[in-house]
């Protein structure tokens, strides 16, 4: 259902400035962030500006527009909401690919839901139209309906970081209006769209790589837009390029050696470290790209820059990328000196001021070693003890816990004086009148009146307001007037408060001084420390937190606590969004912090307002860059505060709308990754190949990462499915055809490097020939990769940004170094198979090998890379090492190239001037053919690895499927709809259910349900029994489920799903139709796909028909359910579920027909199949608002058949020998007739139908086969009125063949039939103690506990349930025969001992003059209430409610006044008996009471005789229990839940909350819904339970799907249909 209300709100952010080409950009407008959000807050709502066309304005024109002949389906992505309408789990954060197109985003949220409640979708993305902005909020008001899924369409037209959630009201509570609820939030990232220009094939048509003067991979004129798995990065650090004059050979080595996009360290002017990072002034770039004469502006090298970006771009098709730095800047850097606020200092963080006295404590330390006759240097440990024992000596001097505690001498001061001036506050807290020094301390701890306690200041910056100490004071010491006396004991209860202060100074002061220790410890003495050397006052033994901005002429004006700003750094393990600097951290004051020391740390604040200049001046920088560059590196991002990242992405993402951004993330969580990736719009996160530290690590590196989809992938293959796509809210367009695709969450894209530029060669940490190798699997990754120039070119050594100062050494062309020359081709590929899409990978580990195979999912194309991994310990070995040969089942293969590294020397000359690799040479192995042959299962490849494959090596080959067609997906799928176009209901059935015993019954033995090997036992042998198992695997893509292995390993699976069938085919001919269908597609799949494959297309066969047979049962039902939403649609299918035919049970003793299971799997077949009550009750739901007529009109006529003593039997056993013993039976089936008259089409016509008896009219028992059996007839009207008048004149029998060998539990007593009317009050009385003749009808069978014989709940007397299904009827022949429709008006009854007639209407009325008196219960325990109504004071356990029964037998009068469900089927059908305050004070009560998550307890559980959880197999002694005796005194039955509902919704729309709204009532009623609605969801039987146990618990002896338990939830929602239409 699309949107019908629209607002639109906003908060703002003016536009971004525009930006001339040839110039840096104007301001750039950043945003007021006195409103900026903290996470799970609402933002402002502001109003959208209309900007010039936006991309989102064209989206509006594309949907707007007409269609155009063949024009391709538009892509729909589905995102089902949860019921609280936050993202489901897993779906938090959603990758969208980048909109060439536009495409949409159909939000989904199931109707009924909570979040539906008066509810407004919200989402940032600009719906309608005009530019972004992070806090504009567009809305749409959800329609109220609870019938209808309700969808929103997001039409997607460009890249960015969008946030979504849904706010509604909450459950109203009382007469207050209800708060709003804002829901969980979720995001979804677009990514941006990329373009570079195309390349020539870098293989020949023989698969052999061509050259560059071969014209392979050669740049064409033609641009091609890539996704981020296209990308193949490099990273170039720019100091080392030299001036940009030169930088054009460079380039061209990028672009020959296969690399579209550059990695650019930062090129502004750098800070006196000389590192990249260390930026000096953002707005300028650094003089050494340019010539050493060139005297140009900060502006004109800005263009400069652009200049040769765009050459980049068009002369060697490389894209660009930067650094950005948001964090830091350079301690030098001019602005400083007259922006000192832009750091964190002293002055403006007053929680710095002890950490910054402790780092001047450090800094004079280190200057007067000598003086002092202190070691200079640490050689040893015993140095670093003498200099650390030093330390703390001066550490010691600074007095540093006055920072801590109170200070106690200026309290008392303090408090006398208030004492004496009487600034008093009087003491409202806990009494402390006599209570000890340290019992006052700990209660003004403990009511937050420690002032400052939980952020460091200045010296005593702790302390108590002294009006409070004076007043507590006064309280504490009522008879004390002294005032020197009151404040003396002051200072006895600041002394308690500074203990455990002083124990927090002791702990800080530990962990600082060894924070120290350590550190100097790894930068002097380690051996893998960097051995600094001396101790100098630029060197100090511990790292400088503080730089001291100089004192000149513009920093005078300063204080000099301005001027001490705080360096950046990184702490391990840190909590990234918790600013270090900030108060909520003690980082600088425990020197946790490793600082960089040539950084100083940029204090935003909470926005703008907080650092106007710094936040206008990085917005600007930032805004240059985007402009220049199509890519950032967010450095330092998880240090970043998140709030200036996303405001400086949102700026440079209006000037640059498709900007890349990755960043590298040490969060140390996949949960906080995720945060900041959805939150920034992080396109990529960098994940490194060298952070594997064996093989297997490796292998799992790029299985996680380099792995985008598993060959054989089915979620979209499977579940993608066609549809239609009206036009999105508010825009006039046309339908058009769509491909609606679901989400299932996603996973943050990875760009893996090899190496990166910061971190050590392969030579320091595996090997040298190792480049090769993992430079190839790298390469060969499903996602954006990289390298860095030293990694290809083989330096031996990680490179000091800082320090080293020389330039790459370049190649000319066709000149290739170290790995280059066969990194080319690898990276062309890896181009080229996006490109393709080859979007499916594998990997496989073996010892020191790594396999990885792409595959294209369409052409089944692919390439297959075998790399002999080169790990420390191969270092210096050549051989092989032991690997079998790869298989690779119905597929060929054909060599590309292998290839294997020699380094020649681990060692280079030392060459101040240029950077240079290792000496080294690429070896061309021989060429690799592999074998073609074939056995059993079909034709295979086989690669066997050669003798010489030293470690290091790699060898490709290209692989396709020769006998796979490439279209094999659409013939798996075609023509499944004709396939079941000639199948009913029954057959149907067949082909998607049929529980073990049922399939069992009608093979005869010869098929049960599938078993796979470690999986449990499918609950259906029909289509259904496979979807638990495949709904998984396919929406997680999980081919490691049993299922897979086993399909994997062979085609059993494949030939039961048709062959179950074939042995049905007498029975069911109409499956001929289904059988041929799956025979031909499995046939097809076994033998043309490859092992691999086959769990996919199994997969893909078994959705499309099952898929296609729910379609065409669901057509076969009423527009109720085809139009209905999944929860009625899934209710529905438990129709076919339990209508079926077996062979051992019918409705027609003489054939074998479709009967009603009762419930699966206990109730499948045999005697034990189909049940009169449980038929009667479940007729309603399954068949009538279904629209399955027929069968509920053949069971309405086979179980009236049965009518004798006037009653129906619930034990049918087929009509064969039923059992007469159930009360209620009839009556619920009189009521099912009357259901079937007036929701049937005619339906009134069937009471003229000829029934034949089961037996004869004078009563004699007669067996099935017997002649007279079925001899004598009856209309159904003859029968109806016969069940009345046997009630009406008394009935009173006993038992067919009454003893052990018809119920060996029964005592004899209750073989014994007896049922009259009370014609005082027209009740239906009946029953014994030693008999249950309702459904609450447990019969106790041990003998142990002393049960055997006696019913758990015998119920005899007036059931409630049973006189309300009495009025109804009468209610209903009271009005047909006044109408002429039934042939009679009353019955012949037997008063007093005499015969009387008595009319429908009179014994209607009789019913509804007495139900209240004698039922209800009064609220109000005042005697005279209760003499208003029948009731027995001393019997009243609760108030307020109905009878269960009245007239319980001699003994247990108490029955009569238990809690229990049954009262609101009487509601239902015959609410009128009830006084509606009355009613829904009683339901109140049952809500509160009985109601479960899954149903209703049968027993209220303050009653004695509650027990919640059935056992059938208990044992005990305990009679309450042995045996499942409490079956209905406790356990939660679903079926009375859909009449509680029916009966809520009907009284609280007259009378209670719905009155005026009759939303709220359905609001209420459908969130009680939501666990049976999960649960239906989810099961493998597709069913709801028929009990569960206490709290909705499994009970192990229940059916798991039963059909009265949808049956009564169906009735519910056709009534909410009817009531909502």
């Amino acid at each position: 259902m699309s949107i019908i209300h629209e607002k639109v709100r906003s908060g703002h952010l003016p536009t971004a400035g525009s930006l001339n080409a040839s110039s840096r950009p104007s301001r750039i407008s950043i945003p007021n962030f006195s409103d900026v959000r903290v996470p799970g807050t609402q933002p402002p709502s502001i109003k959208t500006p209309k900007t010039p066309k936006t991309p989102a304005d064209e989206a509006i024109d594309f949907f707007s527009s007409d269609s155009q002949p063949g024009e391709q389906p538009i892509q729909v992505y589905l995102l089902e909401l949860d019921y609280d309408g936050g993202p489901s789990p897993g779906k938090d954060y959603i990758r969208l690919p980048p909109p060439l197109r536009p495409y949409i985003v159909r939000v989904s949220l199931k109707a009924g839901t909570p979040a539906t409640r008066n509810g407004v979708f919200k989402t940032n993305f600009p719906l309608d139209g005009g530019a972004f902005e992070r806090l504009t909020f567009c809305e749409r008001e959800l329609p109220t309906t609870f019938s209808k899924a309700i969808t929103i369409d997001l039409p997607i037209s460009h890249a960015g970081a969008f946030a979504y959630w849904v706010e509604y009201d909450e459950e109203p509570v009382g007469d207050a209006p209800p708060n709003r609820v804002k829901g969980r939030e979720g995001y979804f990232n677009v990514d941006p769209a990329l373009a570079v220009k195309r390349r020539a094939p870098v293989l020949d048509k023989n698969g052999r790589p061509l050259s560059v003067s071969q014209g392979g991979g050669v740049l064409t004129d033609t641009d091609s837009h890539i996704t981020l798995d296209g990308i193949t990065m490099l990273t170039l650090v720019s100091k080392w390029m030299g001036p940009m004059s030169g930088w054009r050979t460079h380039l061209q080595e990028a672009s020959q050696r296969g690399y579209n996009m550059i990695h650019f360290t930062p090129m502004q002017q750098r800070g006196d470290s000389l590192s990249p990072y260390s930026i000096f002034n953002q707005r300028a770039y650094d003089r050494g790209l340019f010539d050493d004469n060139w005297k140009g502006s900060d502006e004109e090298g800005v263009a400069l820059v652009k200049n040769m970006l765009k050459e980049a771009r068009n002369d060697f098709g490389l894209m660009s990328l930067t650094d950005v730095v948001l964090n830091h800047t350079a301690q030098n850097s001019d602005w400083l000196l007259d922006h000192p606020e832009a750091g964190y200092s002293p002055f403006n963080s007053p929680h710095l001021i002890p950490a910054f006295e402790l780092d001047d404590c450090f800094v004079k330390f280190a200057s007067n070693l000598s003086s002092r006759g202190l070691p200079t240097s640490i050689d040893s440990e015993r140095d670093l003890e003498t200099l650390m024992d030093a330390l703390r000596q001066d550490v010691g001097k600074l007095n540093m816990w006055q920072f801590y505690v109170l200070d106690p001498v200026k309290g008392r001061e303090e408090v006398k004086a208030a004492l004496e001036a009487n600034n008093v506050h009087a003491w409202s807290g806990p009494d402390v009148v006599g209570h000890s020094f340290s019992d006052i301390a700990n209660t003004l701890r403990s009511q937050g009146l420690i002032r400052n306690l939980d952020i460091m200041g200045p010296r005593y910056n702790r302390s108590i307001d002294p009006a409070v100490s004076a007043g507590v004071l006064k309280a504490a010491y009522p008879g004390v007037n002294n005032n020197d006396t009151l404040a003396d004991n002051w200072v006895q209860i600041a002394n308690v408060i500074n203990v455990p202060l002083y124990e927090e100074w002791n702990t800080d002061t530990d962990i600082a001084l060894n924070q120290v220790r350590d550190r100097a410890k790894y930068n002097r003495l380690d051996e893998n420390g960097p051995k600094f050397g001396p101790i100098t006052a630029k060197l100090g033994i511990a790292d400088q937190y503080f730089s001291r901005i100089p004192r000149n002429e513009r920093t005078a004006k300063f204080d000099e606590h301005e001027l001490a700003v705080a360096n950046n750094g990184w702490i391990w393990n840190a909590d990234p969004l918790i600013n270090f600097a900030t108060s909520a951290s003690k980082a600088y004051l425990q020197r946790q912090v490793i600082a960089w020391g040539d950084c100083v740390k940029l204090r935003y604040g909470a926005g703008p307002q907080d650092n106007p200049w710094l936040w206008q001046w990085m917005t600007d920088y930032v805004g240059e860059l985007a402009q220049t560059f199509d890519g950032f590196r967010l450095d330092n991002c998880h240090s970043t505060p998140l709030h200036v990242g996303v405001a400086m992405l949102d700026a440079a993402r209006s000037i640059n709308p498709n900007l890349y951004v990755c960043a590298e993330l040490f969060t140390g969580s996949a949960e906080k990754d995720l945060y900041f990736v959805s939150r920034l719009g992080i396109n990529s996160l960098i994940r490194e190949a060298y952070n594997g530290g064996s093989p297997k690590e490796f292998s799992g590196l790029l299985y996680n990462f380099g792995l985008n989809k598993p060959i054989g992938s089915m979620d979209e293959a499977c579940l993608t499915i066609a549809g239609e796509l009206p036009p999105p809210p508010h825009i006039l367009g046309p339908t058009r055809p769509a491909r609606i695709t679901p989400l299932m969450g996603s996973k943050p894209h990875a760009l893996v490097f090899d190496l990166t530029h910061d971190n050590e060669a392969p030579l320091e940490k595996r090997s040298a020939e190792d480049a090769l190798a993992t430079g190839a699997l790298v390469a060969f990754a499903d996602c954006a990769v990289a390298s860095n120039k030293g990694f290809d070119d083989l330096y031996p050594k990680l490179l000091n940004l800082v320090s080293d100062n020389r330039l790459y050494e370049t190649a000319g062309s066709e000149e290739y170094r170290g790995t280059s020359r066969v990194k080319r081709v690898l990276n062309l590929l890896h181009s080229e198979m996006m490109l393709e899409g080859y979007n499916e990978a594998y990997v496989h580990q073996e010892g020191d090998y790594i396999m990885m195979q792409r595959v294209s999912p369409i052409t089944h194309k692919g390439y297959l890379l075998i790399a002999h991994t080169a790990f420390g310990w191969t270092k210096g070995k050549k051989d092989r090492g032991d690997i079998a040969p790869f298989r690779l089942n119905r597929t060929r293969a054909e060599f590309v190239l292998a290839a294997s590294l020699d380094v020649t020397s681990y060692e280079i000359p030392a060459d101040p001037k240029t950077i240079r690799g290792l000496p080294s040479q690429l070896i061309d192995l021989e060429l690799i053919s592999p074998s073609h042959t074939s056995d059993a299962n079909g034709d295979y490849a086989e690669i066997t690895v050669p003798d010489h494959f030293p470690p290091g090596s790699i060898a490709v080959f290209r692989t396709h499927m020769p006998d796979t067609d490439p279209g094999l997906e659409t013939v798996c799928r075609a023509h499944a709809d004709e396939m079941v176009v000639e199948l009913d209901l029954v057959d149907l059935n067949v082909l998607l259910f049929r529980a073990e015993s049922e399939e069992r019954d009608v093979t005869n033995g010869q098929e049960g349900p599938y078993r796979v090997p470690d999986m449990a036992e499918l609950t259906y042998c029909g289509l259904e029994g496979w979807m638990p198992a495949l709904n998984w695997i396919m929406s997680h893509n999980d081919l490691g489920h049993p299922l897979c292995n086993h399909l994997r390993s062979g085609t059993w699976a494949l030939d039961y799903v048709h062959v179950r069938l074939e042995r049905q085919l007498g029975l069911f001919p109409r499956l001929a139709g289904p059988i041929k269908w799956l025979k031909e597609r499995f046939d097809k799949i076994k033998s043309t796909v490859p092992d691999f494959l086959r769990p996919k297309y199994f997969a893909i066969v078994v959705y499309a028909a099952y898929q296609a047979a729910t379609k065409a049962a669901l057509e076969q039902q009423s527009e109720f359910v085809t139009n209905g939403h999944e929860f009625t649609k899934a209710l529905a299918l438990t129709a076919l579920q339990m209508h079926g035919t077996v062979i051992s049970a019918s409705i027609d003793p003489r054939k074998a027909v479709p009967s009603l299971a009762a419930g699966l799997p206990h109730f499948a077949r045999s005697w034990g199949r189909t049940w009169g009550r449980d038929c009667a009750i479940s007729l309603r739901g399954l068949f009538l608002t279904t629209g399955m007529f027929e069968p509920a009109r053949k069971h309405i006529l086979a179980l009236m058949s049965l009518v004798q003593h006037g009653l129906i039997p619930n034990l049918i056993d087929s009509c064969r020998t039923p059992r007469y013993n159930s009360r209620d039976s009839p009556w619920w089936m009189l009521q099912n007739i009357q259901d079937y008259t007036l929701m049937a089409p005619n339906g009134v016509a069937i009471l003229n139908e000829q029934v034949k008896r089961r037996f004869p009219k004078d009563e004699s028992w007669v067996p099935w086969d017997d002649a007279r059996a079925y001899s004598e007839t009856s209309t159904l009207a003859e029968l109806i009125h016969e069940v009345l008048e046997r009630h009406a004149r008394g009935i009173h029998f006993r038992e067919h063949n009454a003893g052990p060998n018809l119920d060996e539990h029964m005592r004899d007593e209750g073989f014994n039939i007896d049922i009259e009317v009370d014609w005082n009050t027209g009740f239906v009385h009946g029953g014994n103690a030693f008999n249950c003749g309702t459904w609450m009808d447990k019969n106790g069978s041990s003998s142990k506990a002393g049960n055997d014989g006696l019913p758990g709940s015998p119920r005899d007397g007036a059931p409630v349930e049973i006189q309300g299904l009495l009025k109804s009827t009468v209610r209903w022949l009271a009005r047909l025969s006044s109408s002429g429709q039934f042939p009679v008006n009353g019955v012949n009854a037997i008063v007093d001992g005499q015969e009387k007639f008595v009319s429908f209407q009179d014994w209607n009325d009789l019913l509804q003059n007495n139900f209240e008196r004698c039922f209800y219960i009064p609220k109000s325990s005042d005697a005279a209430q209760d003499a208003q109504h029948e009731v027995t004071t001393g019997y009243v356990n609760r108030r307020g409610i109905y009878k269960d029964v009245r007239g319980s037998g001699a003994g247990r009068e108490y029955a009569d006044y238990r809690l229990r469900p049954n009262f609101s089927v009487a509601m239902t059908v015959a609410p009128e008996l009830f006084d509606p305050d009355h009613a829904l004070g009683a339901l109140h009560i049952a809500d509160n009471v009985l109601r479960g998550p899954m149903g209703m307890k049968t027993l209220d559980p303050s009653d004695l005789m509650y027990r919640g959880d059935y056992d059938n197999a208990n044992d005990t002694s305990d009679p309450t229990v042995a045996q499942g005796w409490n079956y209905h005194n406790g356990p939660e039955w679903g079926w009375p839940l859909g009449f509680f509902l029916r009966a809520y919704l009907h009284f609280d729309t007259r009378v209670g909350r719905g009155r005026n709204d009759p939303n709220e009532t359905l609001h209420y009623l459908h969130k009680l819904l939501l666990r049976p609605r999960e649960h239906i969801a989810t099961d493998s039987w597709a069913g709801l339970p028929e009990l569960c146990n206490s709290n909705g618990s499994f009970c192990h002896d229940s059916c798991p799907t039963q059909a009265w338990s949808s049956s009564t939830l169906l009735d519910f929602l056709q009534e909410v249909q009817l009531f909502e239409y």
